[in-house]
C-alpha cells in the first residue's frame, strides 16, 4: 500500500488527509483517512517537521494504517548531503518499516535540478527526494496518473485536508464547538 499524505492548518489545529492507493498507476485511492491534531508547534523555520510529524503520525496511528511507503508533500533531504527533512523524519520515527518519499512544489537551498522533474506541459518542476532510491521515486512520481504538474492523487490528498478543515470549522461555527 501507499499513501500520499497531506496537512492544513488552521489556528491551532491540523486537518490531515491520507489516501491510500496499490500502485503508482493508479487512478482513484481505494481509501481515504482524515483525521485532527489539536494544540499543534507553532512554524519553526528551519524545522518545519516539529509541527507536521506529529500530525503525519497520527492519521497513520489513528488508522492503524501500514504503508510500504509514505508520499509527503516536502522533502526527505535538504540537501545534498543528506540533512534530514520531514520525509527523514518520517521514516526514522517510524523505524524504517515504510519507504518514504518527499515531493516538493519549490526548490529548497542546496536542492539541485537532479531532484526535478516535470510533468505534463508545466515549466515549473516538482522536486523529489526519497529515503531509497531518487531515481525511482522520480520515476514513480513521473509516471503518475493525471496530465498535469501535480498527479492526481496528491492533489486529491490536498484538496481532501481542504475540505475535511473547512467542513470541521463550518460544524464547530454551526453547533458552537
Amino acid at each position: 500500500m501507499i499513501v500520499a499524505i497531506d496537512v492544513q492548518y488552521t489556528n491551532d489545529k491540523a486537518f490531515v488527509a491520507c489516501v491510500a492507493f496499490n500502485n503508482w498507476q493508479a487512478e482513484s485511492p481505494f481509501k481515504e483517512y482524515t483525521t485532527v491534531v489539536n494544540q499543534i508547534e507553532e512554524y519553526e523555520p528551519g524545522a518545519f517537521y516539529k509541527r507536521e510529524l506529529p500530525c503525519i503520525l497520527k492519521v497513520l496511528s489513528d488508522h492503524a494504517l501500514k504503508p510500504d511507503t509514505i508520499v509527503v508533500d516536502g522533502y526527505v533531504y535538504l540537501d545534498a548531503h543528506q540533512k534530514p527533512g520531514l520525509g527523514k523524519h518520517v521514516f526514522d520515527a517510524l523505524h524504517g518499516e515504510s519507504s518514504v518519499v518527499g515531493v516538493a512544489k519549490k526548490p529548497f537551498l542546496d536542492i539541485g535540478d537532479e531532484h526535478a522533474i516535470y510533468r505534463g506541459e508545466s515549466i515549473k518542476p516538482l522536486y523529489v527526494t526519497s529515503t531509497e532510491s531518487t531515481q525511482v521515486a522520480k520515476q514513480h512520481i513521473l509516471h503518475m496518473h493525471g496530465k498535469h504538474r501535480i498527479p492526481t492523487l496528491l492533489k486529491r490528498a490536498d484538496q481532501l485536508c481542504r475540505e475535511f478543515a473547512k467542513s470541521s470549522q463550518h460544524l464547530s461555527e454551526e453547533f458552537n464547538i
